[in-house]
């Protein structure tokens, strides 16, 4: 018995072990025969995987070739009637302008390949809706995804080498006409025998596939396309048998090899039908309809199906548009011959190609053909980025997990480069010269992969949790101005290079100077010197020497004046940290010498300078605003504090003391203080175009209107500023009264964040939030921190949030209407849900706007707007989604207007009569 279980178990084990070696047999076959394919599902769950039943290819989930989207599949009716699983799936992308595929073939840059775009909506959002979008290659347009009704299947191929990187980009972008998506993406590589050269194009173009005909003999309304295991590049073909293509000639050969392959290799389902001319006479075939300016290329195959006499001979000239293309040509008995072009070929002014297969003389049969393949000529006309840059921003991001939209490549198109990076394009191919990840959520060293990017000019770590030394590496970046390594927690020497650099003007660099983690060398000596002067290689030696007077008079100036009370005298003098940041993104001139201009002035000297509070600008709980010319000619606004306003002065204490710590080009610039008895004064820079809910009243009326551009960079330059005061301050400040009349308006149109009276800086020991007396105004005020008295950062994100809903609508954040108080958002969410996204916009834009950008920005302020901070965005979220929402209306500035459709103009008219949120 014991040896038959032993006989039994080896028996067992000699079985599984053939199972396996059999499996990894057919595996190992079935790589080998599908070598180099790259096969996406789009949309496919990251788990799923399968082998197409019908082609016997490997397909795997697109989870890690792109970073965005979301996955849906087709309705049951659409799978029915679809045996393709590929076009059951689809990712679509809902969020940003650009969403990108990253193929990296194994054969890297140099080489050519078949990529094949598919697409079937299949009303996979049950919306009924179609959208149109742009497909690019690279960093170069591919094509308008337009598909007519829900169950078209629209494959989009091109012929393509990559020639700078090893990575293939394919892109979707976003034009304003519905959510782009996608079903299956496939990589093929055209690699023929020997390395041969097929499918030849002008060098830096790819071809762009036209159609590609089977001449079949016998085909059906419902006949499958060909592809591989038929043809072993898995090209599709599409039959054009029908009545008009007779007579035919085939072969009653079945064997697959029967028929000698050229490097085209040309399946034998294809190649064992022919067409030709009846009755021994000339034939034409007609392309009408195409681009009058676009070269066409065809590539024609062709074989000898019949066995011929001595008396038969076959032979024939070809001709496009009546210009001679091949001369005699003998198709060769059961072998393929092609015929491709040297030069692309346009159509006539009417837009058509005509190929004609015109006999010689001495022939006695026909001409035929079997085959033809069409393409368009597509110049590649962008530089993509230097591929060591593009490198080594791919390791940056990898490293530090950088979560902005960075797809495809960094710097081109430039409506698409990467979110805090710049690039010269003025080389051959661009260069990175900017790079700003400040406040990123940054952590670990900082990566060598930096040290790659050789022409950066100018480099923002600030506000991260970079840790470690500062490299020597950043040393060797000889064309660096501007370093900064604020916010961090560096430690070790400062390397020589940049000491030094920094010493002899060359270099703008920004550490901390109260680092307690860093060593001597990264702290001033703050017995010997008490700020810190950057300097900026382009502004030379001169600049230099004024910014040290500057700074002398403003040191000097202090010690002459008495301190504007205890709490700010602490501050200026040491015993509060100071961060006067001057962060990359801020960098100005005028930022450098902003200290020189921040003094005290007298009562009189305030009174000179309003011309006896001739002007008034605006009023508010604080006091008064006037305008103001201060000694130089430069305008101010000057804001009283009023007598009789509550806690004033600790208002006016609190404003003084914020805007003399920071410096942001989105937040207001102090200019001096008056604290003379009881008159207490903020003088700041003057905003010319006023305050935002200047522009935003009177939803429906004459004058300028802002526009939607207009409107999202004013969002985003607020938004810009609260984040800073968030994560670019340290500790953070949170402002406690974000309303649209807090926001100016410079000259330039840019937006600033004012008015700091009630604005709380967090304790250094724990900055989830701090207990205190509930401020702010209503509509805008959060109702957690409302009822709690809990603050936080997401306070102002929530008032933020109805900011924004003021910004889309131009109408008031709280409606009295008619008795009632209606706060915005309930309105708005009314009309959310029933879809009705241009009814909420201001109706004076009258429709000039992307209706994707309004949708994603609306989606911003009810996020913003949600009950619970927790689920509430941080303000560098918004600042990114914002950025989408602008470069989603930038990216469909060049289309036509919407209302030109008369289903625009019906959207008008609905928008016309269709009554708002009461006043």
């Amino acid at each position: 018995m014991r040896v038959i279980m032993i006989m039994y178990k080896n028996f067992l084990l000699a079985s599984f072990q053939c199972a396996f070696i059999l499996i990894i047999s057919l595996l190992l076959v079935q790589a080998q025969s599908q070598s180099g394919f790259i096969s996406i599902d789009c949309g496919l769950s990251e788990t799923s995987g399968y082998v197409d039943g019908t082609t016997d290819l490997t397909y795997v989930s697109d989870t890690n070739f792109t970073e965005a989207g979301e996955n849906h599949e087709v309705t049951a009716t659409h799978k029915f009637l679809s045996d393709e699983r590929q076009l059951w799936n689809v990712r679509s992308f809902p969020e940003g302008a650009r969403n990108c595929y990253t193929l990296k073939p194994v054969n890297g840059k140099g080489e050519r390949y078949l990529i094949r775009a598919r697409f079937m909506y299949g009303n996979y959002d049950n919306k009924n809706r179609i959208p149109e979008f742009d497909l690019y290659i690279g960093v170069d347009f591919w094509n308008k995804v337009v598909l007519k009704d829900t169950t078209t299947v629209k494959n989009e191929e091109i012929i393509h080498i990559p020639v700078v990187s090893d990575y293939i980009h394919v892109c979707l972008v976003n034009t304003g006409k519905g959510i782009p998506f996608i079903s299956a993406l496939e990589l093929r590589p055209l690699i023929a025998a020997d390395h041969a050269d097929i499918y030849k194009a002008p060098e830096g173009s790819s071809l762009q596939l036209h159609g590609r005909y089977d001449f079949s003999s016998s085909p059906t309304d419902d006949e499958e396309t060909y592809r591989y295991k038929d043809d072993p590049y898995d090209r599709l073909w599409q039959p054009l048998g029908t009545s008009k293509w007779n007579p035919f000639i085939n072969t009653s050969l079945t064997d697959v090899n029967s028929i000698t392959k050229n490097i085209y290799e040309l399946p034998f389902t294809i190649m064992n039908t022919a067409y030709t001319a009846p009755n021994n006479t000339n034939m034409f075939i007609q392309w009408s309809d195409l681009n009058i300016t676009t070269e066409y290329y065809f590539f024609m195959h062709f074989a000898e199906l019949k066995m011929l006499q001595p008396n038969e001979t076959r032979d024939f000239k070809i001709y496009i548009n009546d210009a001679l293309f091949m001369e005699e040509l003998v198709p060769k008995y059961l072998s393929e011959t092609t015929g491709y072009p040297l030069t692309g070929k346009t159509p006539n002014s009417e837009g058509v190609i005509k190929l004609w297969f015109n006999r010689t003389k001495d022939s006695t049969l026909p001409p035929l053909i079997n085959a033809v393949e069409v393409y368009m000529l597509m110049p590649l006309s962008h530089k993509e980025t230097d591929q060591t840059d593009a490198e080594a921003i791919l390791n940056i991001k990898s490293a530090y997990e950088v979560k902005k939209n960075w797809q495809g490549d960094p710097c081109t198109p430039e409506k698409f480069t990467w979110d805090g990076v710049k690039c010269n394009s003025k080389d051959d191919q661009p260069r990175i010269i900017y790079l700003n990840l400040s406040s990123s959520g940054v952590k670990g060293e900082i990566v060598s992969s930096i040290a790659d990017l050789k022409m950066l000019q100018h480099l923002d770590l600030s506000y991260n949790n970079l840790t470690g030394a500062v490299p020597e590496f950043l040393g060797e970046l000889s064309s660096l101005v501007v370093l900064n390594l604020k916010g961090n927690n560096l430690t070790g020497p400062l390397p020589a290079v940049l000491s030094q650099r920094s010493k002899s003007g060359l270099l703008l660099l920004s550490i901390d100077d109260t680092n307690t983690n860093a060593t001597t060398s990264l702290k001033p000596n703050r017995k010997n010197k008490k700020f810190v002067i950057p300097v900026v290689a382009s502004f030379g030696g001169l600049i230099f020497i004024l910014l040290i007077v500057a700074a002398v008079i403003w040191t000097l100036k202090r010690r002459s004046r008495q301190p504007l009370g205890t709490p700010i005298n602490n501050f200026a003098g040491g015993s509060v940290t100071t961060q006067s940041v001057i962060t990359s993104s801020d960098f100005t001139t005028d930022s450098l010498i902003d200290e020189s201009k921040k003094r005290r002035f007298t009562y009189s000297e305030v009174i000179k300078m309003t011309d006896n509070f001739e002007r008034i600008l605006g009023r508010g709980g604080f006091g008064t605003v006037f305008h103001g010319f201060i000694d130089d000619g430069t305008q101010v606004a000057v804001k009283m504090l009023s007598h009789s306003s509550d806690r004033g002065y600790q208002q006016f204490q609190a404003e003084v003391k914020l805007l003399m710590r920071v410096h942001h080009r989105n937040l207001t610039t102090l200019v001096g203080y008056c604290n003379e008895g009881s008159n207490r004064a903020v003088i700041y820079e003057y905003m010319a175009n006023g305050s935002l809910d200047s522009h935003l009243s009177e939803r429906v009326g004459n004058g300028n209107v802002l526009s939607w551009k207009e409107r999202l960079q004013i969002a985003i330059d607020a938004a810009q500023g609260l984040e800073y005061l968030h994560n670019g301050c340290k500790p953070p400040i949170v402002h406690r009264d974000v309303k649209t009349s807090n926001i100016l308006i410079s000259e330039n149109f840019q937006a600033k964040m004012a008015d700091f009276g009630l604005s709380k800086i967090f304790p250094t020991d724990d900055g989830t939030h701090v207990s205190t007396v509930v401020a702010g105004t209503p509509g805008y005020l959060d109702p957690e921190y409302y009822i709690t008295n809990r603050l936080n950062e997401k306070s102002d994100v929530y008032s933020f949030g109805a900011v924004l809903l003021e910004i889309i609508t131009s109408l008031p954040i709280i409606s009295r209407a008619q008795g009632n108080q209606t706060h915005l958002k309930e309105w708005v969410s009314v009309m959310v849900a029933n879809g009705d996204i241009n009814n909420i916009v201001d109706p004076r834009l009258r429709g000039y706007f992307e209706i994707n950008s309004v949708w994603k920005a609306v989606e911003i302020s009810m996020a913003c707007l949600a009950h619970s901070s927790n689920q509430r965005p941080n303000m560098n979220q918004v600042v990114s989604d914002l950025n989408e929402c602008l470069a989603t209306e930038l990216a469909g500035k060049n289309n036509s207007h919407q209302n030109n459709s008369t289903e625009s103009m019906n959207e008008m008219y609905s928008m016309n009569v269709v009554t708002p949120l009461p006043r």
